[in-house]
């Protein structure tokens, strides 16, 4: 029997289905692209319904009226990239401080000296609903054509109610028209505000009691997160507010271990966590520990690049089992790019990826991180119909080509993107 469909792609030079093993991959399953050459693509209403070669689609697919078909002429086609750790919920931006860095200062002297986070923040709460979602659309956009068809998008520049309900409504906003998959994370536990200076006990108080339940109750996030850092949030009190907000029915997420050594992703181990994200400075002993768990390790090779740091040790995490992801860590201070393709060069370049792993940490294993690798991420029935077409021949281009990503079109939700931008 046909299957319908409304879109059909056709002469598809490679097809990366990601159609291995179910949901996320970790150790030679990460390295499987299931391609599919000479191949054939059919999605119906926004969701996959049948790949094949293209030889078997007249005895296999029916289309319906108003169908587009579309001869890729050798083209490569990989799932949409998902972007699972992003900061485009601010105002203002930071080049002072990066010519600071340029002429020898540290991230986090800056940062010490009322810089960094902080001074987002103060720029974050004079900005109104309009200019809020105007930046994220600005991002947003720029993420969208550069092949991020699923983003995860935190709060976390306001470190009050009113200024993070107003970030994370922009968010909203946005999600109910915008063709992207948006999830979205507050990020409250970012840093201490001015105003709880030296009382972050009080201030993580103020959070549970106060915030979460505003948050909660008004369904504007997905996810909670919290920076564990030198500092910033230690591993006790971090322990404490993810467990309060897993406890209301929060996903929970965590920064860890990315300047030192805090025991972090040993704690999001422990409460099973969708992500430890960071890890530039993860022990040996909980590179082994989260390798034995489903908590996603995202790298965010960016931040290392943007801020001359050492690159997150992914070589040792996939080695030893871990589920890897990368991400942008796109944020106005520690990593201005929205670029995944460029993260995947960094992947392959500087910690030790293989190109078919960095393309699995781009897709599934980022969708994993958000808990939607059930359905993004991989082509192949039943998933969304999100997915990139290459002016290339060979995938492996991918990653050769640093930061300039060879696309020539987009298709979000089974819809062509550049018939959205005519």
């Amino acid at each position: 029997m046909k299957v319908q469909c409304d879109l059909l792609l056709t002469d598809i030079g490679e097809l990366v289905t990601m159609t291995g093993s179910p949901g996320f991959r970790r150790g030679e399953a990460a390295k499987e692209l299931s391609i599919i050459r000479n191949a054939a693509l059919a999605s119906f209403q926004g969701k996959i319904v049948w790949t094949g070669q293209t030889r078997d689609v007249s005895n296999s697919i029916q289309l319906v009226d108003n169908s587009l078909e579309i001869d890729v002429s050798g083209k490569v086609i990989t799932p949409g990239f998902v972007d699972s750790h992003t900061h485009p919920l601010y105002a203002g931006t930071r080049e002072v401080e990066f010519a600071l860095r340029a002429m020898g200062a540290d991230y986090e002297d800056i940062a010490a000296a009322g810089g960094g986070i902080l001074n987002s923040v103060t720029r974050t709460r004079q900005a109104s609903l309009d200019e809020l979602e105007d930046t994220l659309l600005k991002h947003l956009t720029t993420m969208l054509l550069l092949g991020t068809t699923t983003v995860e998008v935190k709060s976390g520049y306001g470190l009050d109610l009113e200024t993070e309900i107003r970030c994370l409504e922009a968010a909203a906003r946005l999600h109910a028209y915008w063709p992207q998959t948006i999830a979205r994370t507050f990020l409250g536990a970012h840093e201490i505000p001015l105003e709880y200076r030296n009382r972050p006990d009080d201030y993580i108080s103020y959070l549970i009691e106060e915030v979460l339940p505003e948050i909660k109750s008004r369904e504007l996030a997905d996810f909670v997160d919290i920076f564990c850092e030198k500092g910033v949030f230690t591993a006790e009190q971090s322990r404490y507010y993810l467990l309060a907000a897993k406890d209301m029915g929060f996903g929970i997420r965590m920064h860890a271990d990315e300047f030192h050594d805090t025991d972090g992703a040993s704690v999001a181990v422990d409460l099973g966590a969708m992500s430890a994200d960071h890890l530039l400075s993860i022990s040996d002993r909980n590179i082994e520990k989260i390798a034995r768990s489903n908590t996603v390790a995202t790298l965010l090779p960016g931040t290392a690049l943007f801020l001359g740091k050492p690159f997150p040790p992914g070589r040792k995490l996939l080695d030893a089992g871990a589920v890897v992801a990368i991400a942008t860590d796109f944020n106005p201070g520690s990593c201005f790019c929205e670029s995944m393709p460029l993260m995947i060069n960094l992947a392959v370049c500087q910690c030790g990826f293989t190109i078919e792993e960095a393309v699995t940490a781009a897709t599934i294993n980022g969708a994993a991180a958000l808990g939607m690798d059930n359905y993004k991420g991989a082509l192949a029935p039943g998933m969304d119909a999100d997915m990139i077409v290459w002016d290339l021949d060979d995938y492996r281009g991918i990653a050769y080509h640093m930061a300039i990503p060879d696309i020539e079109d987009l298709i979000v939700n089974g819809k062509l993107v550049s018939s959205m931008f005519e």
